[in-house]
């Protein structure tokens, strides 16, 4: 088995396509970028363990972990209702379908 090293630019630019409001499926992103999908989930775990929020295509707001949804409140919270409206949208979040309290139901 070949151990590759992509660039951390690359890596990125990847993260960024399977976070909303791209959410891109893994397989799907795998066939596109020629990386196989085991590399791309481990990608995945690795970005969610320093706190990046990038939940799973299959897994709506209210499958989320707790650790995601924290992530979001902490990123969130500083800010107000013109910069959480830019926030949501760039991320394919609805606040409207939030809990009372700032927490994605």
């Amino acid at each position: 088995m070949i151990n590759v090293r992509y660039p951390a630019e690359r890596k990125e630019a990847i993260l960024k396509k399977m976070a909303p409001p791209m959410s891109l499926t893994i397989p799907k992103l795998a066939e596109q970028e020629g990386i196989t999908a085991s590399t791309l989930y481990n990608w995945r775990k690795q970005a969610r363990a320093r706190g990046q929020v990038l939940p799973s295509h299959s897994t709506k707001s209210d499958q989320w972990t707790g650790q995601e949804k924290f992530q979001i409140v902490l990123e969130t919270a500083p800010m107000n209702e013109a910069e959480l409206s830019a926030y949501c949208l760039e991320r394919g979040l609805y606040p409207s379908r939030w809990r009372p309290g700032g927490m994605p139901a």
